[in-house]
């Protein structure tokens, strides 16, 4: 921010304020003519508040110094109105920044959202800047890719130019041996496989939900996730977090329901997963 404005920042030492005196004798000169005078008024906006203020402020500004010529007002048009620089053309945009490794698909998880990089940046680490309306991902300091920002939790943003013309050429995990392996566990399991990677508009989509699986199957055993993948196709919810709900609450040994589930109603205020793609 400092860079933007063309200024310098010298912070005080913490519980030092002789550091910044003529700051503290500021906030005690506002507080003793501006705050006491408003303390007992309400405001309900921004707008009416700064309007009862700034009569206040200047008067506080036109007031002559205790032990020097002229007023603060005065000061500011002599000395320092002058040296002033002008406002750059666009305001200091606020960001945050994190770091990331970019996931076999290609993709960086930011605030539960998936973005595209280059395929040639898989499992390497970048930095990600997030401001109110762009996310922008950096690698030793050079963008490699930026995005607009969405708030769609689970969903991907991708970019064509960032997929690889042959992805079986580029990545040690393609779909056709994802599914191989879940044929291992059972053919339920490997149904489940297909269908994420069905459900995608690309396949390497679901690779983080097969992969998860994957995981699932090597540290609980292939007989409970087979059987977990049962359920989810009888409830059709083929999905990782799913499967990994079904183990953990060791749902996949109960009983299955036959009955079909109850319809439901109606109404004008119930709205389906469409209404918020």
């Amino acid at each position: 921010m400092a860079e933007h404005y063309g200024t310098v920042i010298l912070p005080a030492r913490p519980k030092k304020p002789r550091d910044k005196a003529k700051v503290e004798t500021g906030v005690q000169i506002a507080e003793r003519q501006i705050l006491a005078v408003l303390r007992d008024q309400r405001f309900f906006s921004i707008a009416t508040l700064n309007e009862a203020i700034a009569p206040l402020l200047a008067r506080i500004n036109a007031q002559p110094f205790q032990k020097l010529e002229g007023s603060r007002e005065e000061s500011f048009l002599t000395l320092e109105k002058s040296r002033l620089l002008p406002l750059p053309s666009s305001p200091f945009t606020l960001s945050t920044w994190l770091k990331a490794t970019v996931n076999i698909d290609y993709h960086v998880a930011v605030e539960n959202h998936f973005y595209s990089v280059s395929y040639t940046l898989v499992h390497q680490l970048v930095e990600v800047r997030i401001t109110s309306q762009t996310v922008e991902i950096f690698q030793s300091g050079k963008r490699v890719a930026d995005h607009q920002r969405s708030h769609q939790k689970g969903h991907f943003t991708t970019l064509d130019e960032h997929r690889p013309k042959s992805h079986q050429k580029h990545l040690q995990w393609t779909p056709g041996r994802l599914v191989a392996w879940a044929q291992t566990v059972g053919p339920n399991c490997a149904r489940v496989m297909e269908e994420i990677l069905r459900s995608k508009p690309h396949p390497e989509q679901g690779y983080r939900s097969c992969l998860g699986i994957m995981r699932l199957g090597k540290a609980l055993g292939a007989q409970r996730v087979e059987a977990a993948c049962v359920r989810a196709l009888h409830f059709g919810t083929c999905s990782y977090t799913s499967i990994k709900s079904i183990l953990q609450s060791r749902l996949e040994s109960q009983p299955l329901e036959h009955e079909p589930p109850m319809a439901s109603p109606v109404h004008e205020n119930l709205r389906g997963s469409p209404y918020y793609a």
